[in-house]
């Protein structure tokens, strides 16, 4: 997900159980900060986030009106 009132650059964040989150840069995939997450967690999340990277972008560039 992202919030509202996020800036660049284009990125996610992760969320279990509404007491963990991740923040992962898109472009490239990389971890920006992690609070809670394990290891094996942040890796599939990477992983979705990578296959899923164009998506996410424009997604992104449509809710912030960007071309």
């Amino acid at each position: 997900m992202f919030y509202s009132n996020d800036h660049e650059p284009v990125h996610v964040h992760v969320i279990k159980d509404q007491k963990h989150e991740a923040k992962f840069c898109v472009d490239p995939v990389k971890l920006i900060e992690n609070n809670g997450l394990k290891v094996s967690e942040l890796k599939l999340a990477e992983s979705v986030i990578e296959e899923n990277k164009d998506i996410i972008v424009n997604r992104w560039k449509e809710y912030f009106k960007q071309e």
